[in-house]
């Protein structure tokens, strides 16, 4: 059975991670939004010093207790805990790059431990715990319950992070009808550019221009078709730009991840492909001129 059938109560979540917009009030007179290829130089100066001067609890991982949460605390380094090695040397850390708005920004990611099962896609929904926090280690934002996150509708920099983990094997349902999850799921940290977080747009408890650190656990994954048209919504990238919102084959304004005829030739697109037994998926081409029929209104 899928997870979601289990946890039919869960939402997509509405918390800070979520995409804001700006203040569309024709009063409001926006202050110009600084330059984003000078700001991602000064944030990757923040996210340096910061991952040079703090480090996480990897002695608790090395060695767990059987008490141990498995939860990733950062802390400063100070004279008291000197020996302890700074983020930027572990092993761990890997960096990723991600273009948006034509700037190359730069994501570390902690990877404490992968995950052992299914591996989200960017359009896909995932079953998260996290803490969010600013560089000077101030809580913004955290769920210890696990919640559902629709990946097309965060943050770039969180989203981008969880495709790099994967979700637990399994899990059993208890008597008391909650969940308990293999010892196997993703468990990471992402610290990301204010480019890749909320940018200009301040909120309640982020100050505009933030570079932004996750910690969190990845639990379950669902590959998303929102729009139901049987083509999962990572496909519907057709440039591979990983941007959904802009691919609109008949430019009516809905992308075609939710727009379920996505050539406006008045045929529905699940009626324009064929799926096959094993989930595959075949794309006829009618006319053999190289557009599959549910990308082609003229087929």
């Amino acid at each position: 059975m899928r997870l979601n059938k289990f946890l039919i109560a869960c939402v997509f979540s509405t918390a800070l991670l979520m995409s804001c917009d700006k203040d569309d009030d024709p009063g409001f007179e926006p202050i110009p939004e600084r330059d984003r290829t000078e700001q991602e130089i000064e944030d990757q100066e923040a996210l340096k010093a910061y991952l040079e001067t703090h480090f996480y609890n990897y002695e608790d991982f090395e060695n767990p207790a059987e008490s141990f949460d498995y939860t990733i605390r950062i802390d400063t380094i100070n004279e008291a805990n000197s020996d302890k090695m700074p983020l930027i040397q572990s092993d761990l850390l890997e960096t990723k790059i991600v273009t948006r708005n034509e700037v190359d920004y730069t994501v570390y990611i902690l990877k404490v431990r992968e995950g052992a099962k299914d591996q989200p896609k960017f359009t896909d929904s995932t079953f998260v715990s996290y803490r969010g926090e600013l560089l000077d280690r101030s809580m913004f934002d955290n769920s210890v319950t696990p919640i559902w996150f629709d990946l097309t509708r965060t943050i770039p920099g969180f989203g981008q992070a969880m495709t790099e983990f994967k979700g637990a094997s399994g899990f059993e349902i208890l008597s008391d009808n909650t969940i308990k999850w293999e010892n196997d799921y993703g468990i990471g940290a992402v610290f990301m550019p204010s480019g890749l977080g909320y940018f200009a747009t301040s909120q309640t408890t982020i100050p505009s221009y933030s570079p932004l650190v996750f910690t969190f656990h990845l639990y379950g994954v669902n590959e998303a078709d929102h729009d139901g048209d049987g083509i999962p919504s990572w496909m519907e990238d057709l440039d591979g730009d990983e941007v959904i919102g802009n691919d609109d084959t008949d430019a009516d304004n809905l992308p075609n991840y939710i727009d379920t005829d996505d050539d406006g030739d008045f045929i529905p697109t699940r009626e324009e492909i064929i799926i096959n037994e094993d989930g595959s998926i075949t794309f006829p081409d009618t006319n053999s001129d190289g557009t599959p029929d549910y990308l082609d209104p003229k087929n």
